[in-house]
């Protein structure tokens, strides 16, 4: 159980929304919440009010009747539950459902504590709203995709429970919740915000920084495939270039290769006096970019996860919503706080680096492939009869159509603002859009990766070098043949380029 006292760190956020650990509001917290409040009410009798008693948007010249204050909140959430498209995962949607308590108890917002403790209720039981991928422009927040979440909230709409999608009504009856009712502005505040895109914003950078992870290992796992000299990887060669990035993707690098009877030493070698006469060298003097550079590449793509990483917990404990409650002034401010420029910069340059290391792993599995290229493998690691059989001929086909899409997705979607609304909202974030596609990139991510560790493993195998490679090597080696084990004949391969992903995805470092 984890007590929500206002402000969560990124490893809180790891436990709620991928442990599934249960949340509570701490007696501090709500009783801010509360008070919060009961400011809003008594500050907002008389006064304009934006969202309490006018319209929403461009409708806000509008002033609203006393007698409709609580149709005009049912309004907003009933009329913009308007999304289009498949479905968000649950993982995402969870995150966002955080993102959403997480600018809530903030005590901003002015909402009742009854909506707060009911979102609570939703996330612990694992009850996750039908939330369309489609609909967000990302400024005045994610408007449509967050109606739809506060469509569940008031007993419409549907649920994700217990594996099927249920009515929502029926859900919470089976649960003993009662449909949230509206007490001064609930209606905006759930809509209101960047929170669709801050989960998705916060599941992607998990998964990158676990892609990070895993490309740096494997691109030991090449070079010791390759007998590199381990230079490339040296401290004083990536200390002499004053990035922080490069100079820790070179020590995972050098602590993932200790043990390692692969590589080879430059100085035993090539610095040996009247070792070498020949005028043209077999082994390569350097090895390729893709082999030799992985420091210099993969180094500011963790430099860019580590500040999404900021940006996206950041925005997490921000108040994103309009306008913002604050007691201790005594005043109520009207905004932009739900524009998600933020977000949307950072899942731009998020999904940049993660093509790039799509890109990457792409070249390295061309290495293995190309015969004439590496000099020590069949053709694409075959195994079998050169001709008769074909081992990883085609699945080169998927890697690489995979990574062509991750290069067209990662045209930013931040400078695409198109005004709309009567244009009140004349330029706007794309912030969700930006993140989903991020997410689509770093799936294309591991699907790539599930096809470079088939080729390793079977390039380990033909080498016979199992027990040469580093021990960290050798345990990934052992867990992937344990359910891959190594072929000959030619048989279908997309079950277990799946099987294989979910692995990725499922291990830790």
């Amino acid at each position: 159980m984890i007590e929500i006292k206002g402000t969560l760190n990124k490893n809180d956020i790891e436990r709620i929304v991928f442990g599934k650990e249960n949340i509570r509001l701490s007696q501090e917290t709500a009783e801010a919440i509360e008070n919060c409040y009961r400011f809003l009410r008594t500050f907002s009798s008389q006064k304009i009010i934006y969202g309490i008693n006018t319209g929403f948007g461009p409708m806000a010249q509008w002033r609203i009747d006393e007698s409709d204050l609580k149709a005009l909140q049912y309004n907003i959430i009933r009329s913009h539950a308007t999304g289009a498209g498949k479905s968000v995962e649950p993982i995402y949607v969870r995150a966002a459902m955080v993102a959403r308590l997480q600018t809530f108890v903030q005590a901003k917002s002015g909402v009742h504590i009854d909506l707060v403790n009911l979102l609570i209720e939703f996330i612990n039981r694992e009850i996750y709203p039908l939330i369309p991928e489609h609909g967000s422009v990302g400024a005045s927040g994610d408007l449509v995709q967050l109606a739809h979440m506060a469509l569940t909230l008031i007993g419409e709409g549907e649920v994700y429970y217990k594996g099927k999608w249920q009515p929502t009504a029926e859900v919470m009856s089976e649960n003993h919740l009662k449909p949230f009712e509206i007490h001064i502005r609930e209606g905006l505040s759930v809509t209101n915000g960047t929170s669709m895109m801050t989960g998705i914003g916060f599941v992607n950078v998990y998964h990158a920084q676990n892609l990070l992870h895993w490309a740096t290992s494997l691109s030991v796992m090449i070079n010791e495939i390759a007998s590199s000299y381990d230079d490339l990887m040296s401290e004083t060669l990536n200390c002499a270039k004053r990035h922080k990035g490069q100079q820790i993707i070179a020590k995972m690098m050098r602590d993932w290769a200790k043990g390692s009877e692969c590589l080879q030493k430059r100085e035993n070698d090539l610095y040996v006096e009247n070792k070498h006469e020949e005028k043209v060298f077999i082994k390569k003097v350097q090895a390729y970019y893709s082999l030799r550079c992985v420091p210099q590449i993969l180094g500011p793509i963790w430099e860019e996860i580590k500040n999404a990483e900021k940006i996206v917990v950041d925005e997490f404990n921000s108040v994103c919503d309009n306008p913002i409650v604050d007691p201790s002034t005594e005043n109520i401010y009207h905004g932009g706080n739900f524009h998600g420029d933020y977000i949307s910069y950072e899942m731009d340059k998020l999904k940049i680096g993660v093509t790039k290391m799509t890109m990457l792993i792409e070249r390295q599995l061309n290495y293995l492939f190309h015969d004439r290229i590496n000099g020590i493998l069949p053709p694409f690691v075959n195994l079998g009869v050169l001709g008769l059989n074909y081992g990883l001929q085609a699945s080169q086909f998927t890697a690489t159509s995979t990574t062509a899409e991750c290069q067209t997705l990662s045209m930013p979607m931040s400078i695409h603002s198109i005004p709309n609304n009567n244009d009140n909202q004349d330029i706007v974030s794309m912030g969700t859009n930006s993140a989903q596609i991020a997410a689509t990139i770093i799936e294309n991510a591991y699907q790539v990766m599930a096809i470079e560790v088939m080729a390793i493993v079977q390039a380990i195998d033909y080498l016979k070098i199992q027990k040469k490679i580093s021990p960290s090597g050798q345990a990934i080696y052992q867990e992937v043949r344990r359910f891959f084990p190594a072929f000959i004949e030619d048989t279908p391969k997309y079950k277990e380029i799946r099987e294989i992903e979910d692995y990725l995805k499922r291990k830790s470092f």
